[in-house]
C-alpha cells in the first residue's frame, strides 16, 4: 500500500506535530484536527483514508464519538484510537465499536506505520470491493463484454454456491478482487461477511496475528485479547489476496487450519471451530514458485482445487470501452469534472493499447486525463505519452469476401493462440481493425 490521507486528531499541538513528521516522513499526507467538530469538518471535505485520534481529549471531546460518526458517515475510513494505558478500557470498547486498532502512549513510531499501513490496506481493499459490487449483483451486471470474460462469468456461476476452495490467478490489476467478490455475492453465504486481506508486505507475525488473533500478553504490543480474520469471517468468506506472498511457515499454518476447520489464538490453548470459505488470488505462477522452493507444494495442492483465470486486459479489447464508459462518470463526479465522454480518437487509442497494468492502469490513466482536460471531451492530447506513441497506427490492409476473411482471422488466432496482440501483428494490422472485424464476424474463442 502506498501513502495514503490521514486525519491525525489530538488536542495536543506538539503530540500532532511530532506524529505527523513521523507519518510525513512516510510519505502521507496528513491532516490535523484539534477537537471533533474540526475532524469532521476535514472529513466532509477530503477524501480521508484512515483517521488516528486521541481517545480522550479536553471539554469533554473524545475519540469514541469521533469515531461513531466516522463510521455512520464514512464507513470505509479506517480509525486508529491511541490512548494511555490508563484509558485502555475506551480503546477496547472502540475496537468493538469499530475502530481497526489501537495504540498506546507513548507512541512507538515502527508500530505506528505498521498499523496505519495495514489499515490504508484494508481500506483500499474494501473501497475497490465496494465500488465493484455494483457489477456483481448479477452476471448481467459485470462488465465482461469479451468472450475471455464471459467464460470467468461463467465459471463463477458454477462456483458460487459450493464451499470449494477457489484461487484466482492473474496479472496484477486485472480483477481478481472482482472475481472473490462474485463469488460471495452470488452465493448462499451472502448474507455474512466478505473479509479481505492482503498478504503481500506483512511480516509473519503480524499476518499471524491478523488470521489468527492472539491472547492478551502473547508478545509485545499484545495488551488485549484479539479476534483473527479467520474467526471474523465466520459463515462468510475470507479473500486472502497475493497469496502466493505468504511466508512458508504461515503457509503450514493455514494449512492446518483447511484440514481441520479450526483456528488457535497466539498464545492460547484452546481451538475455537470456524466455518469459512476460502478464496485466494495471485499474480505468481505457484508451480514456478513450488519449484523454486517459495511455495509449499502440499499448500498448493490443497487449495489448487478450482482455479479461475482472468485474462488481461490486451486479450480482452472488447471490455475496454465498456470500462471506459463506467469508471469516468463516477471519477468524474468525485473529481467535480464535467467532463462527458472521449473522442472517437482518443478511444481507439485506448482499446488499441496493450495496458500492461491491465484496469488498474486504465481506471488510473481516465483519472489523470479528467484532471488534465480542458473541455467536455477527453482527446488525444489528454492522454499519456505511453499511450499515444506506442499505440500502433492502423494500417490497411484489403480483406476479400466474407467467407476467406473469417478463414484467414481464425486460422491466424489459432496460430497465436487466441493471442490478439500476436495475431494483430501477424497479420499486419492493428488490435483495433482485429477486434472490429472479429466483432463484425461474430467470431468468439
Amino acid at each position: 500500500m502506498g501513502p495514503c490521507n490521514i486525519l491525525l486528531v489530538d488536542d495536543q499541538l506538539n503530540m500532532r506535530r511530532s506524529t505527523a513528521f513521523v507519518l510525513q516522513q512516510d510519505g502521507h499526507t496528513v491532516h490535523e484536527a484539534a477537537s471533533r467538530a474540526a475532524a469532521l469538518s476535514v472529513l466532509a471535505s477530503t477524501d480521508i483514508d484512515v483517521v488516528v485520534t486521541d481517545v480522550r481529549m479536553e471539554e469533554n471531546d473524545d475519540g469514541a464519538a469521533l469515531l461513531r460518526a466516522v463510521k455512520t458517515h464514512h464507513a470505509d475510513t479506517e480509525v486508529i484510537i491511541v490512548t494511555a494505558f490508563g484509558t485502555i478500557a475506551d480503546a477496547v470498547d472502540a475496537m468493538r465499536t469499530g475502530a481497526y486498532d489501537y495504540l498506546t502512549k507513548p507512541l512507538d513510531p515502527g508500530r505506528l506505520l505498521i498499523t496505519v499501513r495495514r489499515a490504508a490496506e484494508r481500506r483500499a481493499l474494501a473501497r475497490e470491493i465496494t465500488e465493484l459490487r455494483a457489477q456483481v449483483g448479477g452476471n448481467e451486471r459485470i462488465i465482461a463484454a469479451s468472450a475471455g470474460m464471459q467464460r470467468v462469468l461463467r465459471t463463477v456461476a458454477k462456483l458460487a454456491d459450493t464451499d470449494s476452495t477457489v484461487l484466482v490467478t492473474g496479472e496484477s490489476g486485472v480483477g481478481k478482487d472482482l472475481v472473490a467478490a462474485a463469488l460471495h455475492a452470488q452465493s448462499a453465504r451472502r448474507g455474512a461477511k466478505f473479509v479481505p486481506i492482503n498478504c503481500g508486505g506483512i511480516t509473519e507475525t503480524i499476518l499471524e496475528s491478523e488470521l489468527f488473533g492472539h491472547r492478551k500478553g502473547s508478545f509485545t504490543g499484545a495488551i488485549s485479547d484479539k479476534k483473527g480474520l479467520l474467526e471474523e469471517a465466520h459463515k462468510g468468506v475470507l479473500f486472502l489476496d497475493e497469496i502466493g506472498e505468504m511466508p512458508l511457515l504461515m503457509q503450514v499454518k493455514l494449512l492446518r487450519f483447511l484440514q481441520a476447520g479450526e483456528v488457535r489464538r497466539i498464545g492460547d490453548t484452546d481451538t475455537r471451530r470456524v466455518d469459512v470459505r476460502l478464496i485466494l488470488a495471485t499474480h505468481r505462477n505457484l508451480e514456478e514458485e513450488v519449484a523454486a522452493g517459495r511455495f509449499r507444494q502440499d499448500f498448493y495442492y490443497r487449495i489448487n482445487v478450482v482455479t479461475v483465470d482472468i485474462p488481461p486486459l490486451r486479450d480482452r479489447a472488447d471490455d475496454v470501452q465498456p470500462l471506459v464508459q463506467y469508471f469516468l462518470p463516477r471519477l468524474a463526479a468525485r473529481l467535480r469534472r464535467t467532463v462527458k465522454g472521449f473522442t472517437p480518437e482518443a478511444l481507439d487509442l485506448l482499446t488499441a493499447y496493450s495496458w500492461p497494468g491491465n484496469i488498474r492502469e486504465l481506471k488510473n490513466t481516465i483519472e489523470r486525463a479528467l484532471n488534465i482536460a480542458s473541455g467536455e471531451t477527453i482527446t488525444e492530447a489528454d492522454l499519456p505519452a505511453t499511450i499515444t506513441v506506442k499505440a500502433p497506427a492502423p494500417v490497411a490492409r484489403a480483406f476479400s469476401t466474407e467467407a476467406t476473411d473469417r478463414e484467414l482471422l481464425i486460422t491466424t488466432l489459432d496460430r497465436c493462440h487466441w493471442n490478439q496482440s500476436r495475431a494483430a501483428a501477424s497479420l499486419g494490422i492493428s488490435r483495433t481493425t482485429l477486434w472490429r472485424k472479429l466483432r463484425e464476424l461474430r467470431i468468439e474463442q
